[in-house]
């Protein structure tokens, strides 16, 4: 099984330059090789091929990312199944990954930026709900509570002291940030997603 990351940029038009994909193409290679696992089409959407237990961390390093250029979010769909590496481009390959991956993403409303669609309707009743709540706070990341939550997720052995050292500013002021971005919580919801779909795929 397989997890497809389905995504588009949330007011691309507004921005300026292209910051934006610099940022985008700069996160999606930290998971892969453009085509294969990963490209951009129509002009600022996006597939991602990615590990199952992966999903999670991808989604929301991919959103911290973006949500550090003014005016910029993303949408995102996750869809995990089986899939058929019948092309050497993403977006013309297929299977029930992607087919997943796409109902979820169509189905995004304005708030609910990233769902997850899988073969366990249980698994997406429990991760649908903990991400609404979770976008909650995400949706409203400042640049600088981005930018910390993108630092901590991606190195969380980093104490705050050298988080602070890395970007210039103090103990005091990484603390503040990660607690306004949610940090805490929103890597225990990434951990706990993670645990569970280890448990899911084990059965098969």
């Amino acid at each position: 099984m397989i997890s497809i990351i389905t995504g588009d940029i949330v007011n691309s038009r507004k921005a300026s330059d292209f910051t934006w994909l610099a940022a985008l193409k700069k996160t999606l290679i930290k998971f892969g090789k453009q085509p294969n696992d990963w490209d951009i089409f129509r002009g600022d959407s996006f597939q991602l091929k990615i590990a199952i237990e992966e999903a999670f961390f991808a989604a929301f390093l991919i959103k911290s990312y973006l949500k550090q250029i003014e005016n910029i979010d993303v949408r995102i769909g996750v869809g995990i199944g089986k899939g058929i590496n019948n092309s050497k481009n993403i977006t013309e390959a297929n299977g029930e990954a992607f087919i997943n991956s796409g109902k979820v993403f169509e189905g995004l409303v304005k708030k609910q930026l990233i769902a997850i669609k899988s073969p366990w309707t249980e698994l997406d009743d429990e991760f649908n709900l903990a991400l609404e709540l979770a976008l909650l706070t995400m949706n409203n990341w400042t640049k600088n509570s981005a930018e910390v939550f993108q630092i901590s997720l991606e190195n969380p052995t980093l104490t705050q002291n050298e988080i602070a050292d890395k970007l210039g500013i103090t103990q005091g002021r990484v603390s503040e940030r990660q607690k306004r971005a949610g940090y805490d919580a929103i890597s225990k919801l990434e951990k706990r997603y993670r645990k569970q779909i280890k448990e899911k795929t084990s059965l098969l």
